[in-house]
């Protein structure tokens, strides 16, 4: 665990733009809605024949997973290489952090090789913020996930997924269902939910799998998936997090299926016209039914789209942001 840090004091140039994206955690709304706005101009790109542009042409884009993600490095990789950047992905299986090398060590022989962003995955709440506040001032860094801390670019894609088929966030009755208290999705999706003006926010677990004072978070609680569920327009599952969970939460996956398991059944108690999400990867049969995650209300493909568009808008502001910074300063060093 590394120790916390003021995000925005880190996160934000002093005229407020993104300078590293760390957490969705006390951004303006302004800022959301811009990355928002970004990734929409994007979406489309991959139904074009070139599917290029050229935000981030000579720039160099470090992915740092020192936890498995396939879906995560993937979206990222082709993010950076849509935005013409040229792509390092570090190998940490066999890099030499498993001979003992530090994590500082590892960035400053990444900086010497003029590495432009870091794309930070790490299993330690704070390893994203510890690298922000190592870095050179010229290296932008983005966090991919860190420990059950936040995975803020995920929420945006939510947010994004959310707007495209929703429309205003205001109206809005959200349920977050499953493991909250390992998830860092969870987190970043109720900071970045409250900040866009979503109208409720309800989450709902088993008690075993609440974090303790969740409430102080502007949600409403519910461990009953029935009243829970009741005239909401977006279900938002969650995986659970089997390889965080340090006890036995669970009487078992099947148990945690019957009572929390999104079905058929379970998705009536929702709004007609409500849509299914789920961040990746599926535990079918365990938090949803291969019938309502492939059925016409599922926007998870859609979620994997938008990642790209998301992570793509987040890249290039935060790319902008230390362009912007570093105009700053030598402005200042001139006079």
């Amino acid at each position: 665990m590394f120790e916390a840090t003021d995000p925005n004091a880190l996160q934000l140039t002093s005229d407020g733009q993104l300078r590293h994206f760390l957490t969705t955690e006390g951004l303006p709304r302004e800022l959301l809605t811009e990355i928002l706005d970004t990734a929409d101009s994007f979406v489309d790109m991959s139904q074009q024949q070139v599917k290029k542009v050229p935000l981030l042409r000579g720039k160099t884009v470090a992915n740092l997973f020192f936890e498995n993600s396939t879906r995560t490095l993937s979206t990222f990789e082709l993010a950076a290489k849509r935005l013409s950047a040229d792509v390092l992905n570090l190998n940490i299986n066999t890099s030499s952090t498993k001979k003992g090398e530090t994590l500082k060590d590892t960035l400053m022989t990444l900086e010497a090789m003029h590495a432009d962003m870091f794309v930070v995955r790490h299993a330690d709440s704070g390893a994203a913020h510890f690298i922000a506040q190592h870095v050179t001032p010229n290296v932008a860094v983005i966090n991919a996930g860190d420990g059950r801390h936040a995975h803020p670019t995920q929420a945006m894609l939510d947010m994004l997924t959310i707007r495209r088929h929703k429309g205003d966030f205001a109206p809005l009755t959200v349920a977050i269902v499953g493991d909250i208290l390992h998830s860092r999705v969870a987190r970043s999706q109720i900071h970045a939910l409250r900040t866009l003006g979503a109208g409720e926010i309800r989450v709902i677990a088993p008690k075993t799998l609440l974090p303790r004072h969740i409430e102080a978070l502007g949600v409403k609680v519910y461990t009953d998936m029935a009243m829970g569920l009741r005239d909401v327009d977006v279900i938002m599952m969650l995986r659970l997090q089997k390889e965080r969970m340090q006890s036995a939460l669970l009487p078992s996956e099947s148990e945690f299926y019957k009572l929390y398991g999104l079905n058929r059944d379970k998705l009536a108690y929702a709004k007609p016209d409500a849509v299914v999400m789920h961040p990746g990867p599926i535990n079918r049969g365990v938090e949803i039914e291969s019938e309502v995650a492939d059925g016409p209300r599922s926007l998870i493909l859609d979620q994997v789209t938008n990642g790209i568009a998301v992570r793509m808008a987040v890249m290039s502001k935060a790319m902008g942001g230390q362009m912007a910074q570093r105009g700053e300063l030598s402005q200042e060093e001139q006079a």
